[in-house]
């Protein structure tokens, strides 16, 4: 007589292994749909995203006899102000130094000739090696202006885009009080609406403080620069300042871009390659201690991110969506997160 266990094992198995694909074809499909009709989800889920970080906000207004919608536009509107100033802070360098183009080309040829003595050793020495340099001489190419006609191409979809962020983003504030309350009554046992409402409950917080705190450390870094530039002697350290606290809501890309910026600011800007390398250098110092105490210190006491998943979250959801999708990739993590924890069988079996 065959085992009477051999055969329900294997139909277990069996049901795990098709449970695992049908859930793999499931990711698959969602990330191809996500990716394909970026033009809807992206302004949508930065839209619930965002309106969820600032909730809090339209909740304390609202406490004070505001009425939701009449808060949500106010808010909205303080934000978009921020916004603006902080682009006409940082675009009027960027024209001014746009404009100079040419000039800018020639002064930085002429401060990279300081690199020609190394060059020809380094030449020399593949030469006493016996390495054929066939490699041209590195040129400085000059900019070319043949980009405005896809960037006129791709303005019409993102002023769509925006235009639906932001209608999304008011709708959602003013209604986000009834979309919890329809949101939580579509269960139907009184354990699962507990469990939805502390889900919502928290991540209405965490995401409100993750703003705030991400917001008041950036402002601090944006602080910093704008010091160190001034002291430097770097030109318009205001607008430097503002560019180093609007790209370091990008984790990893956007401080690894402020460097590239002071450095080749730095450059062009003071007399000698030394005295261009000390903002960037002094900027390093600052993120790294903002990474590695400041933000950490701060932020893990609320929630605990691992720093490979805030990586791979980043690297996913900025191949998937671009700079918006990095911004968006921290709360993302953290709404995962928090659904994790909550949803997670509270008796399951723990390894010793």
């Amino acid at each position: 007589m065959p085992d009477s266990d051999a055969e329900p094992s294997s139909i277990a198995r069996r049901t795990d292994v098709i449970a695992l694909v049908l859930v793999s074809l499931l990711v698959i499909s969602v990330v191809a749909v996500l990716y394909i009709a970026k033009a809807f989800f992206l302004p949508v889920v930065a839209a619930f995203v965002v309106g969820t970080m600032l909730s809090p906000a339209a909740s304390f207004l609202e406490n004070r006899r505001m009425p939701r919608a009449l808060s949500a536009v106010l808010i909205v509107g303080a934000v978009g102000a921020g916004v603006s100033f902080i682009i006409g802070l940082i675009s009027s360098p960027v024209m001014q130094w746009t404009g100079r183009l040419p000039e800018v080309a020639n002064l930085l040829r002429d401060k990279l000739h300081v690199l020609d003595r190394p060059l020809a050793l380094w030449h020399e020495f593949q030469n006493m090696l016996g390495v054929s340099n066939t490699f041209p001489a590195p040129t400085l190419p000059m900019p070319k202006l043949e980009w405005m006609q896809s960037a006129l191409e791709f303005l019409p979809p993102t002023f769509t885009e925006f235009l639906l962020f932001i209608a999304t983003l008011i709708l959602f504030i003013a209604s986000w009080r009834d979309l919890r309350r329809a949101l939580i009554m579509t269960f139907t046992s009184h354990e699962s609406r507990l469990r939805a409402l502390r889900v919502l409950n928290a991540i209405e917080e965490h995401l409100g403080a993750y703003l705030l705190t991400v917001t008041l450390i950036n402002m601090g870094v944006g602080a910093m620069v704008g010091l160190i530039c001034w002291a430097t002697g770097m030109p318009n350290p205001a607008g430097l300042g503002a560019l180093a606290a609007t790209l370091n809501y990008l984790p990893i890309i956007g401080p690894v871009a402020m460097f590239m910026v002071l450095a080749l600011v730095g450059l062009l800007a003071m007399p000698t390659i030394g005295a261009g390398l000390i903002a960037p250098l002094a900027f390093v110092a600052v993120t790294f201690l903002e990474g590695h105490f400041v933000t950490p210190t701060i932020i893990g006491r609320r929630l605990e991110l691992n720093a490979l998943a805030v990586f791979i979250s980043l690297a996913f959801w900025t191949w998937l969506w671009g700079p918006m999708g990095a911004f968006l990739s921290s709360p993302l993590l953290i709404v995962s997160l928090i659904l994790r924890d909550h949803l997670s069988a509270p008796d399951s079996p723990q390894l010793p």
